[in-house]
């Protein structure tokens, strides 16, 4: 029997706007913690950003230790040394500053702290009996979403794939977006993770699994993006647009954890782990192809994205509409500079064990239209020579 309810999952507390960082250390109080490990990135300590975190909590005389050793699409490697160092450090919850690979080395390092085990164990959906260690996930782009959903992504270096883990135990705690931790984020970076919003915010609106609560937000998402996303890349110091693609983001990312994703992110996923392929430029790439391919099954929701996006839709057919959301995306993709396919280590030769991992992939069994092997296997190639 069917059950006739949805659940909705957000992280316990939300703090969105500039300056939120300085009121952590009451969320902590209420915590009743003692040490933190804090999970980061050289890039980020080196720019200051992790500074400005740890400020506000030695002025509130709050320890911490910090590791900050995090890659892009992190391995099971980095995340068994990030355990070692809660352990060793004797660390009783996490706060995660980055990005998504942060965040989600933060996801991963709380959850086996409780659950034991290794993180291979828990690939795929709710594999953990208990919540992971309180988690405080600030968010310094504007795009994976990381912060508020129920998903981590970590690679397996010895298979060559990313393993998405969807778990309600590992919900942050507190989620922060405080845009003052983006004004310094480079153009390509602020393109990127911006795509990636978008990326999260269609493939939740066309998923199956889509309802209400998550359409208003993906929605809402979609036309935030793109009425901020260029002026972000184009003025990084413009606090209203980095404060509206908190925005974007952050409902973005509460409409997937909410519903779900589909094909790009099951075909991305195996270019990140392929390639090392930063996963927003992977999912801007294939976004619009695997758009044209879901559109024969949803085109009236294509319609309603066309909308936000702002295209005059009212003269023109469905397909027209949604011929102009893709044609959209591919726009805004090359005015963003999103490098091509064909110049990011792309080998036509692994074409088929890529489009075989992508159908194993999670995430595709939330995409509106099941595609086959040579479905997938087009998709890529079309991408790769930018038809």
């Amino acid at each position: 029997m069917s059950n006739n309810y949805r659940e909705l999952f957000q992280p316990a507390h939300t703090l969105i706007g500039m300056g939120c960082i300085n009121e952590i250390p009451r969320y902590i109080d209420a915590l009743n913690a003692n040490k933190a490990l804090i999970v980061s990135d050289t890039g980020l300590v080196k720019v200051g950003t992790v500074k400005k975190v740890t400020d506000v909590l030695d002025n509130a005389g709050k320890p911490y230790e910090i590791f900050d050793e995090v890659v892009p699409n992190p391995t099971t490697a980095v995340v068994k040394a990030a355990s070692e160092t809660l352990q060793k450090g004797k660390c009783d919850y996490v706060i995660g500053i980055g990005g998504g690979s942060p965040l989600d080395v933060a996801k991963a390092v709380g959850i086996l702290a409780v659950n034991g085990g290794e993180i291979r164990s828990y690939e795929g959906v709710n594999k953990t009996n208990k919540p992971g260690l309180p988690l405080i996930a600030i968010n310094t782009t504007a795009g994976t979403g990381s912060e508020v959903t129920r998903d981590y992504v970590i690679t397996d270096e010895e298979k060559k794939i990313k393993m998405l883990m969807v778990d309600s135990n590992c919900l942050a705690y507190l989620a922060i977006d405080d845009p003052q931790l983006m004004l310094d984020m480079p153009p390509h970076l602020t393109a990127a993770t911006g795509m990636d919003a978008i990326t999260h915010a269609i493939e939740a609106y066309v998923c199956k699994s889509s309802f209400p609560y998550s359409d208003g937000l993906a929605l809402e998402a979609v036309r935030l993006a793109s009425k901020s996303l260029k002026r972000a890349v184009q003025e990084g110091n413009n606090v209203d647009a980095r404060t509206d693609m908190c925005w974007a983001e952050y409902m973005a990312g509460l409409a997937f954890s909410n519903s779900g994703l589909g094909l790009v992110h099951a075909m991305a996923h195996q270019l990140g782990g392929f390639y090392n392929m930063p996963h927003g430029v992977a999912n801007a790439i294939l976004l619009p192809y695997v758009m044209e391919f879901n559109s024969l099954v949803c085109k009236e929701r294509f319609v309603q994205i066309a909308k936000v996006l702002g295209i005059k839709t009212h003269n023109m057919t469905a397909d027209q509409s949604s011929n102009a959301a893709i044609e959209y995306i591919k726009e805004l993709s090359y005015e963003l500079n999103i490098p091509p396919l064909s110049s990011l280590g792309f080998n036509p030769c692994d074409v088929i064990t890529l489009s075989l991992n992508a159908l194993d992939d999670t995430c595709l069994s939330d995409n509106p239209r099941t595609p086959s092997l040579v479905d997938v296997q087009n998709i890529y190639m079309n991408a790769f020579e930018g038809k």
